[in-house]
């Protein structure tokens, strides 16, 4: 049986039609920045977990335990996610992936691959934390190509700006055409009506023709703060895909996991290379970024995202949209009963 679209899929499965009715400006991101008193350069530590849900932090195995597993015993299951730390950005993405079981996991061969980082503005270079690093950006458009696909477009719709000066000052469009990847333009006419029947407020979103019709969808945000919401991560980040934004800002916790609902990246992929620690999600002044040269990749959204959240000092039911996405069974939230690994690289 061929298999179906997003598009297509989704018209099937709708049973409703409601239109969201609320809508409300998005957030002014142009402010102009207070002066810090001072830097702050020091690494946050990762998220304290139970060891006996830790995985050995340098090579993926796991710890030895008192008794040895019965030779019975079924292969081990893959890690549910993985941390990969002190390394170049292609080393990150390239360890990290081959601990989840490698890209082909993810990318059939022959798939059409769509990968969405966060390119929001037109006016910061990575090193400022408000863009995806482009060398993580560019190192999964390779992983994809050597798993067999057929083509990888990579896509954002800035808030701020046009999308072609924003590609290019993020520096995110000579990464991927350097990897053979397509920096494609997302055009308001191609956004789609779509019904979002899963949706408890988000009934239904303009989401992009291209999302709704790849075979994959790759998520790679860049870990900040934000004003609204306190954290921009994994499942915020899918905000890029949509054009009625203002509406989902009416109830912007449950509108983000209402969109989750809608919009399923296959894998999510977190940039903690540089984090920005204040004035999200367009910065200002390198003494808001912290160089942690970090990342977190899983299938699943929620964890990511909650992971990614002790970077910041905060727990998962910090933040509002995580807690929707847990009770709408979106992904898990509950870091101490998942498989783990961490891997420092160099070590």
């Amino acid at each position: 049986m061929p298999k179906l679209s997003r598009r297509d899929f989704l018209k099937t499965a709708a049973v409703g039609t409601g239109v969201l009715a609320a809508s409300a400006l998005l957030d002014a991101c142009g402010a102009a920045i207070p002066t810090p008193a001072a830097s702050t350069d020091t690494p946050v530590p990762s998220p304290e977990l139970p060891t006996a849900t830790r995985l050995s932090p340098t090579d993926g195995r796991a710890a030895p335990t008192e008794t040895p597993p019965s030779p019975s015993a079924t292969t081990q299951l893959p890690p549910d996610l993985v941390v990969t730390r002190g390394g170049e950005p292609e080393e990150l993405v390239r360890r990290a992936l081959a601990a989840l079981g490698g890209m082909e996991k993810f990318v059939p061969a022959g798939a059409r691959v769509i990968v969405k980082p966060n390119i929001c503005v037109d006016f910061r270079t990575y090193e400022y934390a408000a863009t995806t690093n482009p060398w993580v950006v560019g190192a999964l458009v390779k992983l994809c190509y050597e798993a067999g696909a057929a083509s990888v477009k990579v896509m954002d719709f800035p808030f701020n700006g046009t999308q072609e000066q924003a590609y290019q000052t993020s520096g995110i469009k000579e990464q991927v055409e350097a990897a053979g990847g397509e920096m494609a333009y997302m055009h308001r006419d191609n956004f789609i009506p779509t019904d979002n029947p899963a949706g408890i407020i988000l009934k239904k979103a303009s989401v992009h023709e291209d999302i709704l019709n790849t075979d994959v969808l790759i998520n790679v945000p860049v870990a900040k703060t934000h004003g609204s919401s306190r954290l921009t991560l994994g499942m915020k980040n899918l905000m890029g895909v949509v054009l009625d934004r203002g509406a989902i800002h009416a109830n912007l916790a449950q509108c983000i996991a209402d969109l989750n609902a809608l919009v399923r990246p296959e894998l999510t992929v977190i940039d903690a290379v540089r984090i920005m620690t204040a004035y999200g999600p367009s910065g200002g002044s390198l003494n808001y970024v912290k160089k942690l040269d970090t990342l977190i990749a899983s299938r699943d959204i929620v964890a990511a995202d909650s992971y990614a959240a002790g970077l910041f000092g905060m727990k998962p039911e910090d933040l509002a949209y995580i807690v929707a996405g847990t009770s709408m069974g979106l992904g898990r939230s509950d870091l101490q009963n998942l498989r783990i690994e961490e891997i420092t690289l160099g070590t």
